[in-house]
């Protein structure tokens, strides 16, 4: 292993993020944001000066191969500080191999070569990728575009051998001829929730409306091609009618705006998958951009398209484009078959032992004690969840992407609606109608979801039984789904230990999991920021293996 090349990948587009490869072993991934405390952070020139630098495991030998993408910002006009600032902050080898490529590019590999497949279909979709003069890919269209045209969805064919370009979606850069699914749905957002990153919410808010109120038309999709039918251009362009929580703005109009969007980009993205599908005759699909964070649309091309098999890795927007760099590297310039799989999503850089300790050492206000050995901590963590405390958790490397699976998680028990109420309201100070995720051991998940197949990277919302709603009100959405997170056999040893042990003392295996993250600020990353935040917030317990960190006066319990 010593021997085997070690790889950067830099995505310096938004959500800005870093990748250290040596081989086929990953050595962490990381998000910007994670390291600013500052959500959704772009790259940006100083970077590794001021940040990655600084803040991260860097192995001792050279880095040997460098490979970035940026995307259709004005970031791609630096490149000569980018390039001054990558030889003043690393240390590279003297034939140090370097490449940029194309920002969807970046996408397929950071999807299907990760992938469990041995081939599939491809697709891409996002809000835009990069201009059309500047693709490092082949696509036949090409010649017969304008070059400062982008890239708004690809589509492909890939094995391990070759990655084939079958076509794209690209726009003319015409402001009022806006086109592609990820277009649309950045519309939508801004016309109810303001701001970046805010694509969730309208998915939370979607099942409280009615998609047909308000006599919108379905999206036009012609062989891949989507575009925006005139009334939802015009629609989208009321902000103040239907802009959430201003004065005057009436909540069913925003939830009958949030339904027909959502629906009306699910039915356009399961057409374009099943063009997808006639065009390869493949049987699996990998599925990255942006997009692919809609777990409601995610479940849907599961069930009614001819694909039998869909993986949407954990990071499918831009931040998983810097392991897609990675793996670029690995594949085309070190010319070594990327071992890399998916199978697990805690990929940054883990805190020691002496983090943790030290994070405790000023702790006037809380007690800790000290548990050894898993049996023992997650006994004491079931004693306060049954006991309708609510516990944030940091152990291990943290997980890279926006889900919270585990090792960043705030914990809760899921037999109460109120706690989901209370944890919207008071911990994470987010809208009421925001749903909250289950954690399940994966061999009781089938009685409890109808999914077919595990769920590990929380990407898909998958119909609660209803039989068994009224049993975890906490976590079943207004329309009885619940974006679920699959524990496996071989998954995450202290959340299995809980999730067993809550089983049998409560005869549910699941329990509430969102992030552990306060308003408006990324999940935490280090235990100076997870104990900060735990005392910030109304929570009762905060776990650091081997510590249990609880208030000296504890907080109102949940009603």
């Amino acid at each position: 292993m010593n021997e085997a090349p070690v790889v950067l990948g830099i995505n310096r587009t938004q959500d800005a993020s870093v990748c250290l490869m040596q081989g086929s072993r990953l050595l962490w991934a990381i998000q910007k944001e994670r390291l600013t405390r500052r959500k959704h952070h772009w790259g940006k020139v100083g970077d590794f000066r001021d940040h990655y630098g600084p803040r991260l495991p860097w192995p001792e030998r050279p880095i040997d191969v460098v490979v970035e993408c940026f995307s259709s910002d004005l970031e791609a006009g630096n490149l000569a500080l980018y390039e001054d600032e990558l030889t003043a902050s690393l240390r590279l080898a003297p034939d140090c191999r370097r490449a940029r490529i194309s920002h969807h590019l970046a996408h397929v590999y950071s999807v299907f070569h990760p992938s469990p497949f041995r081939d599939a279909a491809v697709m891409i979709v996002d809000g835009q990728g990069s201009p059309v003069s500047e693709l490092t890919e082949h696509w036949g269209g090409a010649a017969y575009v304008p070059g400062d045209w982008r890239e708004v969805a690809s589509f492909y064919r890939a094995d391990r051998e070759r990655v084939l370009c079958i076509d794209k979606q690209v726009w003319n850069r015409d402001d009022a001829r806006l086109v592609g699914l990820g277009m649309f749905y950045f519309l939508l957002t801004q016309t109810v929730f303001p701001g970046e990153g805010n694509e969730g919410k309208v998915m939370g808010l979607a099942p409280h409306g009615n998609a047909r109120v308000l006599g919108l038309p379905p999206l036009d999709v012609e062989a891949g091609q989507v575009s925006i039918p005139a009334p939802w251009r015009a629609i989208l362009h009321e902000r103040e009618r239907f802009r959430y929580g201003q004065p005057g703005t009436a909540f069913d109009d925003c939830a009958n705006l949030a339904a027909a969007g959502q629906r009306a980009f699910e039915d356009a993205l399961l057409e374009v998958a099943r063009w997808l599908h006639a065009q390869t005759g493949l049987p699996r699909l990998c599925f990255a951009g942006g997009t692919a964070l809609n777990c409601s649309a995610n479940e849907r091309l599961l069930r009614e398209t001819p694909f039998r098999e869909v993986f949407i890795p954990p990071a499918p927007s831009d931040a998983g484009t810097a392991l897609g760099c990675a793996m670029y590297g690995l594949a085309e310039l070190c010319h070594e078959s990327p071992a890399f799989r998916w199978t697990r999503d805690d990929l940054g850089p883990a805190p020691s032992r002496q983090d943790i300790e030290a994070a405790l050492l000023d702790r006037d206000d809380v007690k800790v004690d000290y548990l050894p050995g898993l049996d023992a901590l997650s006994s004491h963590m079931l004693d306060l969840l049954r006991n309708n405390r609510v516990l944030g958790l940091l152990q291990g490397a943290s997980e890279f992407g926006p889900r919270a699976l585990g090792h960043r998680s705030i914990l809760a028990d899921p037999r109460r609606a109120a706690m989901r109420d209370w944890i919207n309201a008071r911990v994470k100070q987010r809208e009421w109608f925001r749903p909250l995720a289950p954690v399940v051991l994966e061999e009781r998940a089938p009685a409890y979801f109808d999914l077919p197949g595990p769920s590990p990277f929380m990407q898909f919302a998958a119909p609660v039984r209803p039989q068994m709603a009224a049993r975890v009100p906490a976590i079943t959405h207004v329309d009885g789904t619940a974006r679920l997170q699959t524990v496996g056999p071989d998954g995450d040893p202290l959340l299995r230990r809980l999730l067993g042990g809550f089983e049998a003392r409560t005869g549910v295996p699941i329990l509430l999991n969102t992030s552990f993250n306060g308003k408006d600020e990324p999940i935490v990353e280090t235990p100076r920021e997870a104990l900060a935040a735990f005392r910030q917030m109304p929570l009762h317990a905060l776990s650091m293996p081997p510590f249990l960190v609880t208030k000296r006066i504890e907080p109102e319990l949940p009603a």
